[in-house]
């Protein structure tokens, strides 16, 4: 499903990628763990496969298909470090507070294990959230079940923040247990005085029967979020997996407010087992160069997967989304709706595919992308694609590309409303759609606040 890369340039500059991916898996693992000694030497072989993949491959160029829409050569312009470890106060993290999860919070600084920022006492013991010092010994002899196992880690940024694997944020549901309070997974990244190299990594487990609510949410200390600059920027190079068990629900938020002159690659990879059901709402606003890339692989018959997607670019951001679905056995149902505002000279790009082989009669897939352009200059490429050999199925997939109606916004004006508010409220509209699957209020309206000041 990853095309892989046939040259090799900037040599040095992965190398040195990979150099400082090491540099921060040299701290781990910590002896107090109690980490068995079969379960450490798998770790570290684990590692050290991936960064053998590293050294194979290549910085993807323009020439790369998966690639060809986006220039990452602002990103190969900088020279990373290993992020170094920052203790925040509690007050840095209060703007990011949700009053809803205030009892579930696991906090990651520049991708290290905040404890005392985190905050999980009002979670049942029928679920674990922790990192992987605090698994139990039962869990930890698991872990090569699921750690780095999901199909597709051979892609080069997923293989290199495999081979800094360090630590993760470990979420893991018990069979048959049912978790109301939603989980907030927050990734805090700190600006310095050199450019640093962020690899958080999340394991996400839903055993038999259970259900769950995630919020993933990735952001930059400062009180003024994804439009913060100064001193250096940071690469976040993030990878979260995904093992839904037999009849297993995860409804799953993925937020993306990055610094505007960072760098974010992200990779969600999801195993479905037989009648589980996946919810992903990922809403993306920050970054300079930005890329989401979401596979599902389905491991069983009947399961539901319903992917939503917002992105909002200005100024000249670049915000790439590709998604993949594999569809291997009968009656898969999945939805997907993405949509991108795109204003002044900023560039989106979605790439989706659904494969539906042979083996998957009776599959029920839908695919839209929606692009809403609020200047001349702003541009989007948009690529939806089936590959159906099945012969018994229901699939559609489209495209759309528009502007806002001038007789829509005199119509609105024609009301009383001035040319500003007529504006904002169409494009609160067409935001609105993907905002509403959120889970919860407060995230809601933080997010609706923050499309409003861009857009």
């Amino acid at each position: 499903m990853t095309a892989e890369v046939s040259s090799k340039p900037k040599v040095s500059y992965l190398d040195n990628l990979l150099r400082q991916a090491f540099n921060g898996a040299a701290r781990v693992i910590p002896q107090d763990w109690g980490i068995a000694a079969p379960t450490a030497a798998w770790l570290q072989q684990v590692r050290d496969n991936a960064g053998t993949w590293v050294r194979e491959l290549a910085m993807p160029t323009k020439k790369d298909e998966e690639w060809r829409f986006t220039d990452i050569s602002p990103l190969l312009a900088v020279d990373f470090e290993t992020a170094p470890t920052v203790e925040l106060p509690k007050a840095a993290i209060a703007p990011f507070e949700l009053p809803e999860v205030a009892d579930s919070r696991l906090v990651f600084v520049n991708g290290v294990y905040a404890p005392h920022l985190s905050e999980v006492s009002g979670l049942p013991d029928s679920v674990f959230v922790g990192n992987l010092g605090q698994l139990t010994q039962g869990q930890r002899d698991r872990l090569p079940e699921y750690l780095a196992q999901v199909e597709g880690g051979k892609e080069i940024f997923t293989a290199l923040n495999t081979a800094g694997l360090t630590d993760a944020a470990v979420v893991w549901v018990a069979k048959n247990a049912i978790v109301d309070t939603p989980i907030h997974l927050l990734f805090v990244s700190v600006k310095g005085e050199k450019a640093a190299l962020v690899q958080p990594r999340t394991l996400v487990v839903a055993e038999g029967g259970s259900d769950c609510t995630l919020i993933e949410e990735y952001l930059v200390a400062g009180e003024e979020w994804c439009h913060a600059q100064g001193k250096q920027p940071y690469f976040t190079n993030a990878v979260t997996e995904f093992w839904l068990a037999d009849n297993a629900r995860v409804n799953h938020a993925r937020i993306q407010r990055e610094a505007s002159d960072s760098f974010h690659i992200g990779k969600t990879a999801i195993a479905q087992g037989r009648d589980s059901q996946y919810t992903c709402t990922a809403v993306s606003t920050g970054a300079k160069l930005s890329r989401h890339n979401l596979e599902m692989f389905q491991k069983g018959e009947g399961t539901y997967t319903t992917l939503n997607g917002l992105t909002c670019a200005e100024g000249e951001q670049v915000a790439d989304t590709h998604s993949a679905l594999a569809l291997n056995y009968p009656h898969g149902n999945s939805t997907q709706l993405h949509k991108c505002i795109i204003g002044d000279r900023a560039h989106t790009i979605f790439n989706g595919k659904i494969f539906v082989p042979k083996p998957a009669q009776m599959t029920d897939a839908s695919q839209l992308n929606r692009n809403l352009l609020l200047s001349p200059k702003a541009r989007v490429n948009t690529k939806p694609q089936l590959e159906i050999t099945a012969d018994n199925v229901k699939c559609a997939h489209g495209a759309t590309v528009s502007q806002l109606e001038d007789d829509e916004l005199f119509y609105l004006q024609s009301r009383g409303l001035d040319a500003t508010t007529s504006r904002n409220l169409l494009i609160d509209g067409f935001a609105g759609e993907i905002i509403d699957h959120l889970p919860i209020k407060s995230l809601k309206t933080h997010l609706s606040r923050c499309i409003a000041c861009r857009a």
